[in-house]
């Protein structure tokens, strides 16, 4: 089974690796170009003009799909491990895993659609990938305390639940001041709102 071949860890390495690269080389790319104001730019804001748009695309797609990758490596091991355990109900990893995935199509939908060519797109996908992404982690850290202590220590748990918290908390003021924002607008100018 391809969650227990050795050296499959490297995944999730490499995920987090490739989107902070990701991140990174566009921020890095939009401040010396002009494009953003170095003091934290929207992460889709650094990806919105040419060149650096390019790159953030790609670099999100290949992310997107490590992110798919990495998930369906996950939901593998849960099944292995609920084989001898039965921790978990199966169609609880099955709607977890689709969950994931619904928060990779929305990443992809990020990366494709810029924040100013189509913004209504890009905003849809960004509350997918979002939301979706809050839903997953939240769904596996109650997977991961079904599993305890036989596949996760207590601690681990707790980290992934406070993650989980965390991610819930910013989820909401991201909505309400997304909302508050009637137009996506890069370069303002004084006296705008």
């Amino acid at each position: 089974m391809l969650c227990c071949m050795p050296g499959v860890a490297f995944v999730p390495a490499l995920l987090v690796s490739w989107s902070s690269a990701a991140f990174i080389i566009s921020y890095v790319i939009a401040v010396l170009a002009g494009h953003v104001e170095p003091l934290v730019p929207y992460i889709s804001d650094t990806g919105t003009k040419p060149p650096e748009s390019g790159i953030f695309g790609f670099m999100i797609n290949i992310s997107a799909l490590l992110g798919v990758i990495t998930m369906y490596i996950r939901y593998l091991l849960i099944e292995k491990q609920n084989e001898s355990s039965h921790f978990v109900r199966s169609s609880c990893n099955i709607f977890s895993l689709c969950i994931g995935l619904m928060g990779c199509i929305g990443m992809g939908i990020v990366a494709t659609f810029q924040e100013l060519s189509v913004p209504s797109v890009h905003d849809i996908g960004a509350l997918v990938a979002f939301g979706s992404g809050v839903i997953y982690i939240t769904l596996q850290s109650i997977i991961s305390y079904k599993s305890c202590p036989q596949w996760n220590t207590y601690f681990v748990c707790h980290i992934r639940m406070a993650i989980s918290v965390i991610s819930c908390i910013a989820f909401i003021p991201m909505i309400v001041f997304a909302s508050q924002i009637s137009m996506t607008k890069i370069d303002w100018t004084p006296g705008e709102k």
